[in-house]
Formats: structure tokens, sequence, C-alpha cells
């Protein structure tokens, strides 16, 4: 059974068989699939393969597709600097005694990059729409295809000199990221299209559906293409899952979320699965409502999955996402042990030495920047060069945190009122354009974050980390709730997820969701990663005031 907000073909169906009678329910239309009751479910198994098979059938070619473009890519620039430095030379093997064409020796050498770049997961289907995360496996792509390279060159012993290959790597890993930039357009507008994407089933309150249907509109990289929703409560009775029959909050949320109307469904615990096969869905993306390990979830993803379905969760920001699990049965009682890998103790030292390093490298290279700015403030109105605030650390530990002085001296007085005037007044992070405390000097050093450099100086210290969630006032930290204070698990950084992903404009809620999710998932790679992005979030001034 299914009701909808407005009869519509839905563009990435085209197995959906509109076989429907209409009748009045609740501002709805309910629509009934007489095909649906009189398929047997020999017939539902066979239409089930027939779809996963044109699933495989696209998923095959579109990465056997960008397979070959990134060895031809790897081809090209091979080529070229072997043209260049003039070893486009046959190869000899001073091992084995035998000569290797440079053509061959070229696409071998294309091989181990497609090989590598496979192994770090570029083709995932996940991953090769998403501009950076393909990014940052090309980069740990090329260094396992660099060492891949060396050792076949030092087996076979072809004398090609290390500089060479280093650039002939490098290049080909600068050619295969042009390409992919281009590749992920493609791919983008083919998906908006309902193409090389899954068709997929929302399913959760109107609220958690409206959520979801603004994240998916917002991130056109994931490969989730609605086609319907499904409405779902909880009853508060007899703690079962049941049909939402709040009509009006679905279609609102569709209109103020998606834009466009989609089909709704109506859950049944025995017909669920059979409707979504039956309009080509491969995806159920679970909303709300159903919490994970409990029962309803369990039953209801094993009734899904039995029907060949994939259930996907948009789950909180804490949630186990980067945690490595451990099976154990001991005299019939299953255990399940988890860790989060990047809290061990030589991890966290190597993140230290990170810090310092880094920190030591930016304070004496950005002296360059650091003692002009410090001359301009000073001539500005006499003040302080550095503005120094009680801001809390690790696990709740106050320090002192050191910037430039970028606002008249009383500015913390002035705050109270302002945070009244602008109505964030319940807002953790406080942030107002044309601020008037910011002093002319003040407002260009922030443009650039440049007021944000002294402190590298705290992070050589050990109070902050060059990468981390902004350390919060103390009277901000005393209004945390109890998943927002998790943020504080981790040493604050100087820069942090939500600083390259919108600054401050973006909305509280999401600013705390990056953070949250920070704790979860931070490793030494991504940190870097965040680093490299920082400096296109500078130099684009998004969100800086």
């Amino acid at each position: 059974m299914a009701y909808t907000t407005r009869a519509r073909r839905p563009e990435c169906r085209p197995c959906f068989q509109a076989h429907v009678r209409h009748r009045s329910a609740q501002g709805g239309s309910v629509v009934q699939s007489a095909q649906l009751r009189e398929r047997t479910d020999e017939q539902f198994s066979d239409l089930r393969q027939r779809q996963l098979s044109q699933v495989l059938y696209w998923r095959f070619f579109v990465n056997m597709a960008l397979m070959l473009v990134d060895a031809a890519m790897f081809i090209i620039a091979g080529a070229t600097v072997l043209n260049l430095r003039r070893s486009n030379l046959p190869f000899y093997s001073m091992r084995f005694g035998f000569s290797m064409d440079p053509t061959v020796y070229l696409v071998i050498a294309a091989c181990f990059w497609v090989w590598s770049i496979r192994a770090v997961g570029i083709y995932h289907r996940h991953v090769m729409g998403d501009g950076y995360r393909v990014n940052m496996l090309l980069g740990k792509g090329t260094a396992l295809c660099w060492m891949v390279h060396c050792t076949f060159d030092y087996v076979f012993d072809f004398r090609l000199t290390l500089t060479t290959l280093t650039i002939m790597v490098l290049a080909g890993s600068c050619l295969t990221l042009a390409e992919r930039i281009v590749s992920r357009l493609f791919l983008a507008r083919s998906r908006s299209k309902g193409q090389f994407a899954y068709g997929t089933v929302i399913v959760g309150s109107p609220q958690g559906i409206g959520h979801t249907l603004r994240f998916l509109r917002l991130r056109q990289q994931l490969n989730y293409h609605p086609v319907a929703v499904c409405p779902i409560r909880c009853n508060q009775t007899t703690s079962l899952i049941e049909p939402d029959p709040d009509l009006a909050s679905v279609k609102a949320a569709l209109e103020d979320f998606w834009g466009a109307p989609l089909p709704v469904l109506q859950y049944s615990d025995t017909d669920l699965a059979r409707h979504i096969i039956d309009m080509n869905a491969q995806t159920v993306l679970v909303a709300d409502e159903l919490r994970r390990y409990s029962d309803n979830y369990n039953i209801f993803c094993a009734r899904m999955e039995s029907s060949g379905l994939e259930i996907a969760m948009l789950a909180s920001a804490a949630d186990t996402a980067n945690h490595e699990f451990q099976v154990r049965s001991i005299q019939g009682v299953t255990i399940i042990t988890q860790r989060l890998a990047q809290y061990s103790p030589s991890v966290r030292l190597a993140k230290r030495l990170f810090d310092i390093i880094v920190s030591a490298l930016a304070i004496v290279c950005s002296s360059i920047i650091t003692v002009p700015v410090a001359i301009a403030i000073k001539l500005t109105d006499g003040g302080p060069v550095f503005y120094t605030q009680t801001r809390i650390g690790l696990n709740g530990k106050p320090f002192e945190m050191i910037k430039f002085r970028s606002m008249v001296t009383n500015a913390d007085a002035l705050k109270a009122a302002l945070a009244e005037q602008t109505g964030q007044t319940d807002r953790f992070i406080f942030k107002m354009k044309n601020d008037p405390r910011i002093t002319p000097v003040g407002r260009f050093i922030r443009r650039f974050s440049i007021d944000e450099l002294p402190q590298f100086l705290n992070v050589f210290k050990g109070d902050m980390s060059a990468v981390g969630p902004r350390p919060p006032l103390p009277e901000e930290y005393a209004r945390y709730n109890k998943l927002y204070a998790t943020r504080m698990l981790v040493k604050p950084g100087i820069t942090g997820p939500w600083q390259v992903s919108g600054r401050s404009d973006l909305s509280a809620a999401e600013s705390e969701a990056l953070d949250v999710a920070y704790v979860q998932n931070w490793s030494i790679m991504g940190d870097i990663g965040l680093m490299f992005r920082t400096v296109g979030a500078v130099l684009s001034h998004k969100g800086a005031y």
C-alpha cells in the first residue's frame, strides 16, 4: 500500500509499473498496485535478481571505464617524463639479461598504478564522486605505487634513476587528479538525473525524512537517489513500529527540503520490502525512529536484507563510525569489543610529534608576517599586541590561548550586549558580520586568519593541537550537553572541521555535529588533509568574519 502527494513517475524507476487505483485518505491518496498483489514469491525473486544484475552491470562498466582512463593518464604522464629525461630506450634487465620495450614497461607501470589506487579504495562506490576523499586516497595510492614501482625496478635491475621514477609517479598522480575532476563532474551530473545511482527509499519520521532529504540534496557526491519515502513512528504503548498518518508533515518536508514530490509508501511489516523492490530501489535509508541494536531495527533489517535490499543509516555524530570491532564467542556467549585505534599510545605520541614539528616550522616561517602585523597592531591604538583569553582544553582543563589582538581593548565587555542584539544568547559560538568591536587591522588579519598564528605557541607548549575543534570559553563549555561535551576528549586545535566546511556561515547544529564527528574519526592523514583544506578556506575567505 502506498499514498502519494501527487501522482508522478519517478525519473529513476524504469521498471516501475503504474497499475494503481486511488481513494481519498487523510489529505493524500492511497495507491495500491494490483500487479504487486498478484506476483508470486518466485516472480519477486526473479525481479530482484534482474535489478541486481542491472546495478552490477553499470557498476562494472563505470569502474572499468575509470580504471582504463586512470591507466591512460599514467601512461601519458610516464611517456612524457621518459621523453623529457631522454630515458625512452629499451629497458635492459641487468639481473636477468633481457630487454623490455618502453611501451610494455609503461603498461606494466600503469597496472601498478591502477592496482595501488584500487587497494586504497578509490573505486569504492561511495568514494568515486567525493572530491575530498578521492584526493586523499590518491595521495596514499601515489605512495603505494612508488614503493611497488621501486621494488619492481630493483628486482629486475632496470637501472632507471630514482629521480625519473619519482617524477613519473608524481606526474601520473597529478594527471589522474585532473582527470578525476572531470570524471567527478560527469558522475555528479549523471547522478542528479538518477543515473549511476542507487534508488533509495527513506524510512523515518516526517522530520527525519526532511532532514535526510536536505542532507542528500546538499551532498551531490553521494549515490543515493531518493525514489520514495516511508513515514513511520514508534507506538509508545506497544513499542512497535507503525505507519505515521501525518501526511501533511510529510508533504511539507518534501516541499521544504527536496523541492519536488515523491511517492509516499505506507509502512507494512510484510509488504514494504515488496513495494520497495517494485519501485526498482536498491537501498533503504533509515533516518530515525529505528534505533540501532534495538529489536525493531534488527527485525526491520532482517526483513529488508532477506529480500536483497541494502540498509543504510544516518547515525548520530557520536556513533561508532570508526571503531575497530572484534567478535568472540566464549562458552556460547558472543562478546563484541570495540576500540578507536587513534587513541592508542603510539598514535597519540605520533600526533604530539606532528604538532611539535608543525608548530616549530610555523613559528619560524610565519615570522615574516607576524612581525609586521605586531607592529601594525601596536601603532593602531597603542594597546597590547597579543590577546590572551581563558579557554577550555583537553578534558575540560583551562588554559590561556594567545591570539593577535583584533578587537578594541574592551571587546569582552561589549559581547553580552551584542549577543542579545543579534539573538545569539543561546549559541555556543558567537559570530556576527560587521562586528563593531573589530579594529581596521583586526579586520584584515581576521580575513586571512593571521590573528590565529600566535596559537602555534600554544601548540608547541602542548595546550592545543594543530588540528582539532576550536577551544570554547568557560561559559560556553558550562552549557554543553552530554553529546557536544565529547568534543573535549581531544585537544582543541587552530583549525578544525568546521573551519574548512563553511566557518562562520555554518549553523550552530552543523558546527557542533562536525566537531563531535571529529572525535570519532580523526587520524594523522586526516589532520594533514584538513590543514591543506584550511589553506583553501583562508584564500576563499568563505565564512570569515
